[in-house]
């Protein structure tokens, strides 16, 4: 009698672990949606640099310097190099003369757009000196110009300028406020 129980004892246990097994094994499965979901979550970049230094240049002319403690890549149909502790970009001439430079606390340069963005407390200094003041910054590549819809403050030697919207040259020497707000005549006696 007691080898018949054991017998039964260890079909029945069997039978337990081997139907475990397969609902185990059967309700497993990779939904495709939260795959993705958690591919695009974890986008980490390619290259990562700490106090990197990068001198633009076309047909042998060097256009420009970038400067940013840290750069990130990114790669894929839509890449990008994000800065997100800032950066310092000098505009430079022929002979190497820094026309106009650019501070920020935040950039990213899209380049499947062939834009950079500068964002918060974005500082634009052009070679007479004359401040610009904003949160965006647009700059593209292939128009050649630099453009903000967000309120610009311009600081020149005589007057304030404040406005919505902002259409400039790289260099920063020839600019339009688009909306005009208001401007400050300074008293320079």
């Amino acid at each position: 009698m007691i080898k018949f129980i054991q017998k039964i004892y260890k079909s029945t246990l069997s039978a337990i672990v081997y139907g475990l097994l397969l609902s185990v094994l059967f309700s497993c499965e990779n939904d495709p949606a939260e795959i993705a979901k958690f591919d695009l979550e974890e986008k980490l970049p390619v290259q990562s640099g700490k106090d990197v230094e990068i001198i633009y240049s076309s047909k042998g002319v060097v256009k420009f310097q970038l400067n940013a403690p840290v750069m990130n890549q990114y790669t894929g149909e839509q890449a990008y190099r994000e800065m997100p502790e800032g950066v310092h970009i000098k505009v430079l001439d022929s002979a190497m003369n820094v026309t106009s430079e650019l501070t920020a606390n935040y950039a990213i340069d899209k380049e499947y757009e062939k834009k950079m963005e500068a964002m918060q407390d974005v500082v634009v200094i052009n070679e007479k000196g004359e401040r610009l003041n904003t949160e965006h910054l647009v700059w593209d590549q292939e128009t050649q110009k630099i453009t903000s819809d967000v309120f610009v403050k311009i600081t020149t030697k005589e007057q304030v300028l404040m406005g919505e919207g902002l259409i400039a040259n790289p260099e920063f020497t020839d600019y339009k406020i688009l909306k005009p707000k208001g401007v400050i005549n300074i008293d320079n006696d």
